[in-house]
Parts: structure tokens; sequence; C-alpha cells
């Protein structure tokens, strides 16, 4: 695809000076034509700066999910007051930070203005715009009710945010405690216990095991220290990669959502994404196969996507929802019963709804529970740790010192 520079007037009059994506001329004046433009010029477009970039990987097309929020907010506004989808496009283009968006708008607004749809054009940047995003547009075209889909998109991206940030903020201490824990242990069997090595071999004395296995470590550290980062390195490795087949992302969503302490809380944010985002689809009209497609896809969690996609199946073949989703263990008897209440009533989305609010206060409950254990858990971790070397290092010391006593 090339590009192009082009001076057209629109519909109304208006001259417009821009730039066009198209396989050549003839295929960008047609693209135009198609969005009620008027030619005026059109040639190839300069390779700028901004192409060389992109070229790179400098700025990258992207969509932070903040930044999404608040296209969305604001789209959802300026649609409900009368503008134009490519007024607010070149709006929204000026009011964005981040050049790897401002890239993506600038080619949603050059699309739009070729006469191309909203839906069509988003689904250009597949990393930018999740399906549920582009199809919830889609829905909102074809609906006439854009304003209402964007309202309630811009909702739910504002929960997934809050969301979002909830799961960071219940994940970062325990990090930073276990960092904190692995530095000073490390620093002690690297720094402090060689020095009582040499003070151990002149003692001669025969070694408690806690102390040589102390001394076995901190020698390994320092000698082979090449050997743990290749550990380390293969240990991530292997972690990277089983993620990236189907078969090996479920079996650690699995073991994630079957953990203990943190098990509950990934179980409650899997919960709460699978109900909001099947409650947005519905309200927004999207057909109950489809919607369960872009749940499952979206679903964030291996083991929610495998029971979402055998309730398709089975909901394909006439079946009611809710008995597949029961048949998983990570769906709860009340989420089960209410899609069973929801699809007897036809309340399913609403229903739905109050489930997604009932875990995301649960999510609450349970990052304020997990912060309290974690402290302490952290400090008897720690002390176990540091106090355990330390012990190893100074009972052989405090066993010479009686000893010479006793001969005294």
């Amino acid at each position: 695809m090339a590009k192009f520079k082009y001076v057209a007037r629109d519909s109304s009059g208006s001259k417009v000076e821009d730039v066009i994506e198209a396989a050549n001329q003839a295929a960008a004046v047609q693209a135009l034509r198609r969005g009620r433009m008027t030619v005026l010029s059109i040639a190839p477009a300069k390779k700028s700066v901004l192409d060389f970039n992109i070229q790179f990987g400098k700025p990258k097309p992207r969509a932070k999910l903040a930044d999404l929020v608040i296209f969305t907010r604001q789209f959802s506004t300026m649609v409900e007051a009368g503008l134009s989808v490519v007024e607010i496009l070149d709006i929204l283009h000026e009011q964005a930070d981040d050049p790897g968006f401002k890239i993506v708008i600038d080619s949603v607004k050059s699309d739009v203005r070729a006469g191309s749809d909203l839906s069509t054009a988003l689904a250009k940047f597949p990393k930018a715009f999740s399906s549920l995003f582009i199809n919830l547009i889609r829905a909102g075209e074809r609906s006439g009710e854009l304003d209402v889909i964007l309202r309630r998109l811009a909702g739910y991206l504002e929960k997934s945010e809050s969301l979002k940030r909830k799961i960071k903020s219940a994940m970062m201490y325990p990090i930073i405690s276990i960092g904190m824990v692995l530095v000073i242990t490390a620093g002690l069997l690297i720094f402090i216990v060689p020095q009582f090595v040499d003070i151990f071999e002149k003692m001669g004395a025969e070694l408690p095991l806690p102390t040589r296995i102390v001394i076995f470590i901190s020698n390994s550290l320092t000698s082979f220290w090449y050997v743990w980062l290749v550990a380390i390195a293969g240990v991530g490795a292997f972690i990277v990669l089983s993620r990236k087949t189907a078969r090996g992302r479920y079996l650690w969503d699995k073991a994630f959502i079957t953990m203990p302490i943190f098990g509950e809380l990934v179980q409650k944010v899997a919960l709460s994404r699978f109900a909001r985002t099947f409650s947005t689809m519905l309200q927004s009209g999207v057909p109950m196969l489809e919607s369960l497609e872009i749940v499952a896809a979206t679903a964030g969690n291996g083991v929610v996507e495998e029971a979402v996609l055998a309730s398709r199946e089975a909901v394909r073949q006439g079946e009611p929802l809710a008995a597949p989703l029961g048949d998983a263990a990570v769906f709860p008897p009340m989420v089960v019963r209410m899609i069973q209440v929801g699809e007897r009533t036809g309340a399913l989305e609403s229903l739905l709804e109050k489930v997604a609010d009932f875990y995301d206060e649960q999510v609450d409950a349970a990052v304020e529970s997990l912060t309290s254990i974690i402290e302490p858990v952290m400090i008897v971790v720690m002390g176990v740790l540091v106090g355990g070397i330390v012990i190893a290092i100074f009972v052989p010391i405090f066993e010479m010192q009686q000893s010479v006593g006793r001969r005294r």
C-alpha cells in the first residue's frame, strides 16, 4: 500500500488536504470519490521522518487501555453533540498524547474520509482495538445507535481499566516484597557468608549440616553465577514459550486459578471480566453465538475460555447456556443460577451486569484481604531465610567458644 497526498473538496464544499493509503493513485482517486469528495490534486506522499520511525518501529501504532477509555468517552460525547465522525477524529487526533495512538487515529480518519466504515477502519489495527471493540462499533453502525453503543463501550472500558488497576495494586506489594527478600538473601550469601568461610577453615572443626548447606549455596552463587543466570533465563524462557501454546496457557491459567491465596482473586477477576463483557455484547445487540465467541477470546484465562467455547457449542445445538457452564469448576453455583434465571426471564444481560458488579466488589475485598495477609507472610519468610542464614553461620562460632571454655 502506498500513501498519496491530496487536495479535495468535500460534500459541503470545504477544502480538505490530507493523506490517503491505497494500492495505487487510481485506487486512491476512486476511494475519495466514493467518499463524495471532488479531487483537485493528488500525488505520492513524500516520505517523512514519521514514516521512517514507523518503518523501524518508533513510534508503533498502538493504543493503551487508558487512552482507549478517554478516546471512547470523548467520541461518545461528541457523537451525541452531533459532530461528524471525521470532525471527531480530527479533534481526538489533536488531543492524543501517545505518538503511536496518533498514528492509529490519523489512519482511521483517512479511511473514514475516503468512505470506509468506522468499524472497518478500526479493524486494520487489531493490536489497538479488540474484536469486542470493533464488533460493538459495527453493531452501533448497523443499528444507527452509535452514540448509545459508544457510551456503553466507554463504561465497559472504564470498568476494565478500574479492574486492571486493582489487579496491579494487588500484585505490586507481594512482587516488591518477594524481590526485597531475594535481594537481601542473595546479598548475605554473596557478600557476608564468604567472610566466614576462612574462619571456619582455620577452626578445622566439623561444621553442622545447615552451615555446610549455606556455604555450598554461597560458593555456587559466587563461583558458578553464570549457571544460575542460565538456569533463571531457562525457566523464564520455558514459562514464556509454554504460555504461547494453547495447552501450556490452559495449564498455567488452571494453576493460577487453583493456587492458594492468589487463586481466589484470579477467579473473581476472570468472572467479573466474563460477566461484564458478555453483558455489554448482549446489550449492544450482538447475537448470542457471536457474543460467546468474543467473550471467550477476551476472557484472559484459558479455563474460562474453554468453558465459554463449550457452552457456545451447546447453544449452537439448541441447549441452554447455563448447563455447560455449570460443568466447569471455575463458575460458582451462584453465577450458573443467575444465568439460568436470565435465560428463563429474558433478562440475561441485566443479570450478568449484576454479577459483574458483585464480583467487582469481591475483587476490592479480595485485594484488601490479600494485602493484609501478604505482609505477615513476607515478614515470616524473611525471618526464616535471613534468620536461618545467620543462625547457620554463628552456631559453629558459638560451639567453638563453648569448646574453648570447657578446655579452660
